[in-house]
């Protein structure tokens, strides 16, 4: 018996003062501009120091200022016109604001302006030295910063440079083209993997990823911004395709000696977990089989890329998901943190650098979210993890020595903190349902907090929805959670429609406790509008564990649809849902979603909007397509389950599909060819693409789609 928890409203009968609606263009980009929820610019840590700062870069006032966490005296460590006055000495062109910083020590910092490298060093109270550290080509990609030396690592027209401090530069590679691309981030960036250059620690030896792609089909992407349209071509490896080979190259600036780590067959295994030791004599790599089913941890010589040993091997019947490069604790070589979900959650495991494992430092049915770093003097690491609740993230200790943990955080809320580099302080800022953003500092051992800024809520006057969470169980009885989102003049007498927002897929959560609870001010005006949004995060969504989000493994939008069908039934059991009026919205895995409803289900849903929707696993990417779903060869009814393009007869409601032309994710075929079906089965549906954009529509063409959909639900509901 499916179990459903009713949620119980009680609203106030005393008149409620008026205020303002939100504009679509508040609703969509307001969270970033006039909407914005203040906050303190920059705030970060300088250097290695206990130190911060912050910029201060409105009219009035255009100044970097240092505080320290003891006293919290305010030390001005540079204005703009002082920036101003040595970048004209060097014949740069002024700044308009103080840009982005990055604090090397407590006494210097560069920027990055245009493709200049700029460094300032204040050598004396008020007087600043400015150096230009490095001009690159307009044309370079990937650049990565050594900060022990300035050296700059850059790839342009794929091959790799080494731009070393004050002009000399090194090209490394010669071969390089859309084939063989030298520095870049590989795998399509799964795994964990944003980058492709590694600096070891002292800066003299850069590792990098070679990635042939020759073998890999090109795909067309039409620039139709031109006349006449242009093609350009990428790789985009398929599901049972071809995929890329993926080496791991190492250069020493001293010896000007380029090699391969010796990682072996077969060629399209994924590389990934990439991590200097801090004595710079290894490198640690994770190899994961094609399969994604078999990891081993390997070590390599850094002088010479000879596989040393494996450390450590690990394997499950559905995936292994390597996300994490090693952490060495406080530049020990010995001793590393290794991430895994092997007893089912994110957790942190203690290793010897020969594959001992020491202890299992973090345990529970809950996930650890990052490490923030290392006290030394309580010999513990600073970490993230949802362990008080998935909905909130919170900072937590753990001994190393001991595995005893502790929770930091006092106020339980979603905490994004930074560590100073000598692990005593934090700079924590953390938000929830009744805060919009709260600033502390905190010491981490006597948890002592002082409060730099307490933001005022900038939706005050606004009619607002009011949020229910929902708890829901699913068959096997785990627990899900769901927000409702009720008109702010909401009326329990009335039929409202309901518009359900999905995702429902790997690594995403929709339901937070974080500001504003509605989780998208485009929820709440759609309140405004008259009607219930419903927000759900079923099975296969992230932050709960292994087992929940893998069980959708082979079967893609199975369990996903039961879970969401909970949802409905919930909807369908209020007293005050329309339930001949209810539409369904989703983006990406929410497209999937939401397509598979109005096919699979076409009962259920009046009508649908789908944006960037996949329609047909097996033109999905390898990497992350293979993870779910296994090879459409290995796994042929799942994957024949669950293709959309052969149920379009099904469609009963009416059903927007919406695509970018330029979406190099979700290929442009797949809606494409839905199209294509629907006029061969005399089935009609509508369809909107956006020119010229990618995966995702932003800026100022997003007010569009979101009225677009807007309108599309006024409709037809």
């Amino acid at each position: 018996m499916k179990k459903i928890v009713f949620v119980l409203f009680i609203l106030p009968f005393f008149a409620i003062a008026q205020k303002k609606n939100l504009t679509m263009t508040e609703a969509v980009n307001g969270m970033t501009t006039t909407l914005a929820v203040s906050n303190l610019k920059q705030l970060q840590w300088m250097g290695n120091t206990d130190y911060y700062s912050y910029v201060i870069n409105n009219d009035s006032a255009k100044v970097i200022n240092a505080y320290s966490p003891v006293t919290f005296a305010t030390q001005p460590i540079m204005t703009l016109a002082k920036m101003n006055e040595e970048l004209e000495s060097v014949k740069l062109p002024a700044l308009t604001a103080i840009p982005s910083i990055h604090w090397l020590s407590n006494t210097s910092f560069y920027i990055h302006n245009d493709n200049k490298y700029i460094q300032f060093n204040t050598t004396a109270k008020d007087t600043l030295a400015v150096d230009v550290i490095a001009t690159l080509p307009d044309t370079t990609k990937d650049e990565m910063l050594c900060e022990k030396n300035m050296q700059i690592a850059y790839t342009a027209s794929n091959n790799l440079f080494i731009h070393a401090k004050h002009g000399c530069v090194v090209q490394l590679t010669q071969d390089g083209s859309e084939d063989i691309v030298y520095g870049h981030s590989v795998h399509r960036e799964e795994f964990g993997i944003t980058k492709g250059l590694f600096w070891s620690p002292s800066g003299d030896k850069l590792a990098f990823y070679r990635m042939d792609q020759s073998m890999v089909e090109n795909y067309p992407i039409v620039n139709w911004g031109v006349t006449p349209a242009v093609v350009k071509n990428i790789k985009y490896p398929m599901a049972g395709r071809n995929s890329h080979h993926v080496t791991l190259g190492v250069y020493d600036t001293k010896s000007t000696r380029l090699f391969y780590l010796q990682t072996g067959e077969p060629a399209d295994q994924y590389l990934t977990s990439v991590t200097w030791s801090p004595d710079e004599k290894y490198i640690y790599v994770a190899l994961l089989n094609r399969d994604q089913n078999h990891l081993k941890l390997n070590q390599y010589d850094a002088v010479n890329g000879e596989f040393v040993k494996t450390l450590l091997e690990e394997e499950n019947e559905k995936y292994v998901e390597p996300q994490h490069e090693l952490y060495f604790i406080h530049e020990v070589a010995n001793q590393f943190v290794w991430w895994s979900q092997r007893d089912g959650f994110m957790h942190l495991y203690l290793y010897k650098t020969d594959g001992t494992l020491i202890k299992q430092l973090t345990k529970g049915n809950w996930v650890v979210n990052e490490i923030l770093g290392f006290n030394k003097k309580s010999q513990e690491i600073i970490y993230t993890s949802s362990e008080a609740s998935p909905m909130q993230k919170n900072v937590y200790a753990v001994n190393m020595n001991t595995a005893n943990m502790r929770r930091i955080s006092t106020t339980l809320a979603t905490h994004t903190a930074a560590l100073s580099k000598s692990g005593t302080f934090l700079i924590d800022a953390f938000t929830s349902e009744k805060i919009p953003r709260n600033i502390e500092i905190t010491n981490v051992i006597t948890k002592q907090e002082k409060r730099l800024l307490t933001a005022s809520n900038p939706l005050e006057n606004y009619q607002l929805s009011t949020v229910q969470l929902v708890h829901l169980y699913a068959d096997d009885s785990t627990l899900l959670y769901g927000k409702l989102m009720l008109p702010y003049n909401f009326d329990s007498t009335k039929k409202y429609p309901v518009i359900v927002y999905l995702y429902n897929g790997p690594h995403v959560q929709l339901n937070k406790d974080a500001f504003p609870y509605s989780g998208n001010l485009w929820y709440d005006y759609m309140t405004e509008k008259g009607y219930i949004v419903f927000v759900m995060d079923g099975r296969g969504s992230w932050n709960r564990g292994f087992a929940f989000e893998s069980i959708i493994h082979r079967q893609l939008g199975t369990v996903e649809m039961k879970d969401q069908m909970l949802g409905v039934d919930y909807l369908k059991s209020l007293a005050f849902v329309d339930t001949n009026r209810l539409g369904i919205h989703g983006w990406s895995y929410g497209g999937f979603m939401t397509t598979s409803f109005m096919l699979r289900q076409p009962s259920v849903f009046k009508c649908g909007v789908a944006g960037g929707p996949v329609l047909d696993w097996s033109m999905y990417e390898i990497m992350y397509g293979e993870r779910y779903m296994d090879t459409p060869q290995q796994n042929p009814d799942g994957y024949k389950a669950n293709v959309l393009l052969d149920k379009v007869k099904n469609l009963k409601g009416k059903l927007l599909l919406i695509h970018g032309t330029d979406d190099d994710v979700v290929v442009w075929e797949h809606s494409i060819k839905l199209i294509k079906k629907s006029v061969d089965e005399g089935i009609q549906l509508d369809y909107f693409v956006y020119p010229g954009h990618p995966h995702n529509v932003r800026g100022k063409d997003r007010v569009h789609l979101m009225q677009k959909i807007t309108n599309y639900f006024d409709s037809n509901l």
